[in-house]
């Protein structure tokens, strides 16, 4: 019990000083591995200095944000917090990459009531790894306590890329016309969208849950991150002419392909031409959704889309393949008339 007279602390009022110094020292290794060319100044000061790499002649800068969504509810609830770095990174570096940007520096804002050294560390270890897997350098962030904020033990991620294109790489995808092939590139799972739906039916399963989906434990099947398409989708684009690329996030398939289409043009999906893995099923299964709403909340197994020409599509899936990505041709481009952007059938 305090008085009008006892002397009050920044601690007294919930947030720990002490705490957060102990996060940034525990920080600066994991964020020294992500160092690379730019960097003039990183973690530690007031703001942080890039310079655009000298081999740029004509450099366009892409910038991207996001957050992690309602999958942060799973992580609090089963206490996993070391992958939820790298879904907040891959987020912003797919979408950025999406212009055919490699992705420079990243940003992150943790923001929670109170600040548990532990918990914070392994979230910035996944977005340092993010990073790393990216080839972009963790550069700076915020973490921010606020005490009557936030429920105890529950944080929230925002997280910020910038990258660069040659003004004369730039993807806009203007140049697709009906007869290009779609090529689909496996996601590692759910990815970050769709989590809402995805805790319902959890919810809905009770203590039905199946004990392992596609070879792994169902939490980890759950919680598996994104996808880091960066550094083979990169490689790809320096030896094949790649129209367009997709990022397959919040309105799935139907929804973020036509984002990349030209006027007048639709992209034609063929049902089966990539495999439903065992997560998918018990999705679809367990909401008792059709496909089309299916295709148009989750990434439903494809978690990037590659628009090429014809000729172009079998040696840019044997280099995608070599790189390690899984790789289907799953529809080509064609005339929209009146129909729909994305058709799957």
């Amino acid at each position: 019990m305090t008085n009008s007279t006892t002397p009050l602390s920044y601690k007294d009022a919930g947030v720990d000083i002490d705490a957060g110094d102990a996060l940034v020292e525990r920080i600066k290794p994991l964020a020294k591995k992500t160092m690379r060319e730019g960097v003039l100044a990183g973690i530690g000061g007031f703001g942080a200095l890039f310079e655009v790499p000298k081999r740029y002649q004509e450099p366009v800068l892409v910038s991207g944000t996001d957050g992690v969504g309602t999958k942060l509810k799973l992580a609090f609830e089963w206490n996993m917090h070391d992958t939820v770095g790298i879904d907040l990174v891959g987020m912003s570096v797919n979408d950025v990459l999406v212009q055919g940007a490699e992705p420079l520096f990243f940003l992150d804002y943790f923001a929670c009531g109170k600040l548990d050294v532990d918990t914070a560390a392994a979230v910035v270890g996944g977005i340092a790894k993010g990073c790393e897997l990216s080839g972009c350098a963790l550069i700076g962030g915020e973490t921010a306590e606020m005490p009557g904020m936030y429920p105890a033990g529950e944080y929230d991620l925002a997280g910020f890329c910038v990258g660069a294109v040659e003004k004369s790489k730039i993807l806009t995808g203007q140049n697709v016309k009906p007869g290009d092939v779609v090529l689909g590139l496996a996601s590692h799972g759910v990815h970050s969208n769709g989590f809402s739906l995805v805790r319902k039916c959890i919810e809905r399963a009770g203590a039905n849950l199946p004990e392992n989906l596609d070879g792994q434990p169902f939490k980890q099947a759950i919680m598996a991150p994104t996808r880091l398409y960066v550094k083979n989708v990169l490689a790809t684009l320096a030896k094949h002419p790649v129209k367009a690329l997709a990022h397959i996030t919040g309105g799935g398939l139907l929804e973020n392909i036509p984002r990349v289409l030209p006027e007048g043009t639709a992209a034609h999906l063929v049902k089966g031409s990539w495999p439903q893995t065992e997560l998918f099923a018990w999705l679809q299964n367990t909401a008792g959704i059709d496909d089309i709403e299916m295709n148009r909340t989750f990434n439903n197994g494809i978690g990037m889309v590659v628009v090429v020409a014809a000729e172009e599509a079998a040696a840019c899936s044997a280099t995608l393949r070599e790189l390690g990505e899984t790789v289907y041709e799953i529809g080509a481009i064609g005339e929209r008339g009146d129909g729909v952007p994305v058709t799957v059938g």
